[in-house]
């Protein structure tokens, strides 16, 4: 997805994961501050560990509509585990707070929705992704290669290609892979990557530091030298441990909705900041509030 109109003001919201409530109240504090014709993105993790899951969906989805587009969402790994689940293609796991929407009659139409969203979106020189951008992938290749995952979703195939789309490998990018092994290795950088190796070989073990451990040699996505985005600004989510990030060419932000952080957005346009308190719905060893 690109977005041509520079007149818009623009805000990317962070990690939402089921929480609704806070959700609304944010989008409440953005029309009092930009009106109500804001360009509303989020990055991915509508739904799932929060107490408002299948609310959550619904009200994306009928402002996505009503807005025509200008309010509008990124897929993150917990939308895509949804899509899979419903469609028998991968069961689910004892955290996932998804059987409100599985439940729910208009579930058919709430997964067709979600089907059709984009891995990513470049809108004003900012590049949105939910989780990080291989090294090798410039904006341009990330668009090109979201797109291949995005038309997979929506073709025929789609159920085939989720059944196939669990997995660790190949953990690392190469230009001459293909098939599944390539789709794969697209979605875990896009949705799932946070630390990564000298070489860009991704690391699925780390997930609550910000960090890799002491005596390792990897990084953030983000920090590896030969990263090919650092002329452009990525936006991104998926990463609660680091807070929100504000660099030249940087923006996190997953502060921790769920976890009793905040939920924020942030205006592309001047870097200013919009929170709202959470409570703890989880603690991150998944038990629920």
């Amino acid at each position: 997805m690109s977005c041509q109109n520079k007149n818009m003001t623009t805000y990317a919201i962070g990690d939402l994961q089921g929480c609704a409530h806070e959700a609304q109240l944010l989008l409440d504090r953005i029309a009092l501050v930009a009106g109500d014709d804001a360009r509303i993105l989020f990055v991915g993790d509508l739904i799932n560990r929060g107490p408002e899951s299948l609310m959550a969906l619904r009200r994306m989805k009928a402002l996505n509509e009503s807005s025509g587009g200008r309010v509008d969402a990124l897929l993150g790994n917990h939308d895509l585990h949804l899509i899979a689940v419903a469609g028998g293609a991968q069961r689910l796991s004892r955290s996932d707070t998804l059987d409100e929407i599985l439940a729910a009659p208009d579930r058919d139409e709430l997964i067709a929705w979600l089907r059709a969203r984009p891995l990513a979106m470049f809108v004003d020189n900012h590049l949105l992704v939910h989780a990080g951008v291989a090294p090798q992938w410039d904006a341009a290749q990330t668009m090109a290669l979201a797109g291949e995952v995005e038309r997979m979703l929506q073709g025929d195939g789609w159920l085939d290609f989720l059944s196939q789309m669990y997995g660790n490998q190949p953990d690392r990018w190469d230009d001459s892979l293909t098939g599944i092994e390539r789709l794969r290795c697209i979605v875990n950088a896009l949705t799932r990557m946070r630390l990564c190796a000298p070489d860009g070989a991704m690391d699925f073990k780390h997930k609550e530091s910000d960090t890799g451990p002491v005596g390792s040699d990897l990084l953030p996505w983000f920090d590896l030298p030969a990263r090919r985005t650092q002329d452009v600004t990525v936006v991104f989510g998926h990463w609660s441990a680091l807070g929100v990030v504000q660099r030249p060419n940087l923006v996190g932000l997953d502060s921790g909705c769920v976890w009793g952080g905040k939920l924020t957005a942030v205006c592309l346009d001047d870097r200013t900041l919009l929170q709202v308190d959470c409570p703890e719905y989880r603690e991150h060893g998944g038990k629920q509030r």
